[in-house]
């Protein structure tokens, strides 16, 4: 199909249920275990690795400040569910949010979480942090120094074991972003069990997530779904599940088992 890369082909499959989504773990025993902290800001609630863990909160206040006091002069842009145009003083975040949009069909607030997320990971990595991992609702923005594994959840627990992304450092930077319409807070037109897109850019990523989950209502708009996520340009791999069923298309990081 146009747009799909050749290392994995778009192909569904039967599995069971994916579990623990952003559960970001330990791969082999070499590795060390990550501490992870949780920081709340007004309704959005963030798990952090990283050292430079002040650097993430302050960075996160700052970037929410900024977007909000755009937004306040032009709520269009929060509102719209279609992309909008940018004034001219709109902040880095808006910026970010407003092309990724242009790019996958949709409001700029679809890529929020994403865009938060990686400001806040570089901020950290620009002030000496080897290592930065920032998940914001589902929606995570990496820079590893060792292996580490993602999680994926579909909302269910069908099976005793679960599915995750397994990943190098040389892998990263990248963000793994997930959406759905069956679980979590976030607004979803479709019916989607879970929705999950890997690109380097995390706000083109949610928002990629975002359309893909806006799109599936049966088994049958996976292939489609599939195919129009994977010809965005940016978009390096996404993974739809509905009703058990797992499409694949681009190119995906390695998939291992979770105990």
């Amino acid at each position: 199909m146009p747009g799909v890369h050749s290392r994995l082909p778009v192909r569904c499959m039967r599995v069971g249920v994916l579990r623990s989504l952003s559960d970001v773990g330990r791969r082999t025993s070499m590795s060390q275990k990550r501490s992870y902290r949780t920081f709340t800001h007004k309704e959005a609630v963030f798990r952090i690795c990283c050292r430079r863990f002040d650097t993430v909160t302050a960075e996160i206040v700052r970037q929410r400040r900024m977007l909000e006091d755009y937004i306040d002069q032009h709520p269009d842009f929060r509102g719209s569910l279609e992309p909008v145009e940018l004034r001219s003083e709109a902040p880095k975040i808006a910026q970010r949010m407003a092309r990724a949009g242009r790019l996958v069909g949709v409001g700029p607030m679809a890529a929020v979480a994403g865009a938060m997320a990686q400001c806040a990971g570089e901020a950290a990595l620009e002030a000496g942090a080897a290592e930065a991992i920032v998940e914001n609702g589902g929606d995570i923005y990496l820079r590893a120094a060792e292996a580490v594994i993602i999680g994926l959840d579909t909302g269910t627990t069908e099976l005793g074991a679960g599915l995750g992304f397994s990943l190098e450092a040389h892998d990263t930077p990248i963000s793994i972003c997930s959406s759905s319409g069956q679980m979590g807070h976030s607004k979803s037109l479709g019916q989607c069990d879970l929705a999950t897109v890997v690109a380097r850019d995390a706000a083109l990523a949610d928002a990629a997530a975002t359309q893909a989950a806006n799109l599936v209502r049966t088994v049958e708009d996976v292939d489609p779904a599939l195919a129009r996520i994977a010809a965005i340009e940016g978009i390096e791999g996404v993974m739809i599940i509905k009703n058990g069923r797992v499409g694949l298309a681009g190119q995906l990081p390695p998939l291992v088992k979770i105990r």
